[in-house]
């Protein structure tokens, strides 16, 4: 555990990508298999569900510290983070102790989940104990699933192909499904991760996805835009469905849907698996899971997708309600055969071939070609988007073959999305950031103008949370005019009086009960300080609900 927390403190202390590599293949290089392959898990970003409730740590905290609350929460405010915070305040252990990762995890951390509160109490001391404040800051990161650090799935990837001298492509496609919650990672695991020469992975995990192959983003003032409208020939478009991009696997007479995140989620749309049976054996397939109305042939919106994911078990009702469709962009395999390395529009007429046969089901759709003979006509059909119900288009080469992650060696992939919305509205509360912001005011709620909320007398109406998008020097200048403008507190959250105007982005917006206001916003952030405008002229809420 300790050379795990000696990693942690190699990778944190330097930004050089180069510098990171070299201390995981470090390492990796001189652990036992069973405890690198958790480092692959958690430094890739895998995550346990959280096994304590965040109060029940914090209580044990106090008890073992004997500060009084108030005591503790100024600690917490001022450090800015909880695992730290606890780690900086335990007493020192009085003993030592030198357990590996993987059997710390398997003997003290997992266990948690089946214990009561009275045997918790106990086995946080077994978690804790023997370790210095390093090690027990990265137990307790471990411990409420907020582990992360400066490292990169790809970062991981690189490690391990130096480490073996295999191909970094061959690295990636093999930790495809390394982190389904279906197994544990384990020593077998790794040892096939990083294993010479080909390796059965079916054989290992049947419904084993491949790397997704992901595009690159375009603004509006790229040459690489401008350079693929003028020759559009070149380039199939799509829109840009706003929904989960998905695999669907079927091999060994079983259907496997997986998520780009490598999350399996077949229990969450058990229509589209039963429906998949009508495939061949060796079929699998990209494409984008959707809400879809019907009646209409159009898709619904993303927070209809969310009401469907995250649930144990759906009811007719929801299935009803909240119909989906798989919405094929690639074919990736086909009868058993790896079609990836064909070029797009070969994939493109046998995935018509397929999506198109008799007997495949509705909710099977194929993601159609926008038709575009010139830049004029690309420009329009992307400014049309959000009447489609999409994101903007996504621009393929046709003779690109499928490749790994971002990379570029096996042809481009461009999206090319539309610009945010925005909005100007007033900062009304203020709450202080985490980890290096924790002395800093960074996390802003957002406000509009209610004209109809009472006639001559306009009320600021919360509309949004945001904590992005600024520069450290203008969080420094708008946190020294927080400190003086506070008018009441309520915890760690601030009251501030309204003289601070922000463009606010968002991709969407959605009519909600849960809010206040009547509308959600989707992925707010700040897009700049609007020093130049008063507040009186901040935008209204009746100007917001017309985005609907």
């Amino acid at each position: 555990m300790r050379a795990f927390a000696d990693l942690y403190q190699a990778l944190d202390r330097t930004t050089s990508s180069r510098l990171k590599v070299a201390a995981m293949v470090e390492y990796f290089g001189r652990v036992k298999a069973d405890d690198a392959a958790w480092a692959v898990y958690f430094l890739a970003g895998g995550k346990l569900k959280r096994l304590l409730p965040i109060a029940h740590l914090r209580a044990y905290a106090q008890r073992q510290t004997g500060l009084p609350i108030w005591l503790f929460e100024e600690c917490y405010q001022t450090v800015g983070d909880l695992a730290e915070t606890i780690a900086l305040l335990l007493p020192a252990p009085q003993t030592e102790r030198d357990t590996g990762l993987s059997q710390w995890v398997t003997e003290c951390l997992l266990p948690l989940q089946s214990l009561d509160d009275v045997q918790r109490s106990s086995a946080l001391d077994q978690l804790l104990d023997g370790w210095d404040a390093d090690t027990r800051f990265i137990c307790l990161k471990l411990i409420t699933g907020g582990f992360r650090v400066g490292v990169s799935r790809l970062l991981v990837t690189r490690a391990l192909a130096q480490l073996t001298d295999l191909p970094a492509t061959q690295i990636a496609q093999r930790m495809m499904g390394y982190f389904s919650a279906r197994e544990h990672p384990n020593g077998h695991r790794y040892r096939a991760l990083i294993a010479d020469g080909d390796v059965d992975y079916q054989a290992i995990e049947p419904g084993q996805p491949y790397p997704f192959f992901l595009a690159q983003p375009l603004a509006r003032d790229d040459s690489q835009l401008q350079d693929i409208l003028n020759a559009p020939e070149s380039w199939q478009m799509e829109w840009k469905w706003d929904g989960i991009r998905a695999q669907l696997v079927c091999r060994h007479g079983a259907i496997w849907l997986w998520s780009r995140g490598e999350e399996l989620i077949s229990e969450q749309f058990p229509e589209l698996c039963e429906a998949a049976k009508t495939f061949a054996d060796g079929t699998v397939l990209d494409g984008e899971i959707l809400v879809w109305h019907h009646e209409r042939d159009v898709p619904a919106s993303f927070a209809d997708l969310q009401k469907r994911l995250g649930r144990k078990r759906l009811s007719d009702a929801i299935k009803r309600d909240y119909p989906v469709v798989f919405m094929a962009y690639d074919l990736l395999e086909d009868k058993g055969i790896d079609c990836r390395s064909q070029m797009l529009s070969q994939r493109r007429l046998s995935l018509h071939t397929l999506i198109s046969s008799h007997g495949v089901p509705p909710v099977f759709k194929l993601s159609p070609v926008v038709d575009v003979q010139d830049g004029a006509q690309a420009r329009a059909h992307h400014a049309q988007a959000r009447e489609k119900r999409a994101e903007g288009l996504m621009i393929k080469g046709r003779s690109s073959q499928y490749g790994v992650g971002r990379t570029r060696h096996a042809g481009l992939w461009f999206k090319w999305k539309l610009d945010p919305m925005s909005i100007d509205a007033v900062l009304i509360y203020a709450q202080r950031g985490h980890g290096r912001r924790a002395s800093l005011y960074t996390d802003y709620t957002f406000a509009v103008w209610d004209d109809s909320a009472s006639p001559g007398e306009p009320l600021l109406v919360p509309v949004a949370k945001a904590y992005s998008g600024l520069t450290d020097q203008e969080i420094k200048q708008i946190d020294a005019i927080l400190r003086r403008s506070t008018v009441e507190s309520f915890g760690p959250v601030r009251r501030v009086e309204p003289t601070l105007v922000f463009e606010i982005g968002f991709e969407g917006i959605l009519p909600s009960s849960r809010h206040k206001s009547g509308v959600a916003l989707r992925f707010p952030r700040m897009l700049r300080w609007r020093m130049d405008k008063p507040v009186d002229q901040a935008d209204t809420l009746a100007t917001l609900k017309a985005l609907l």
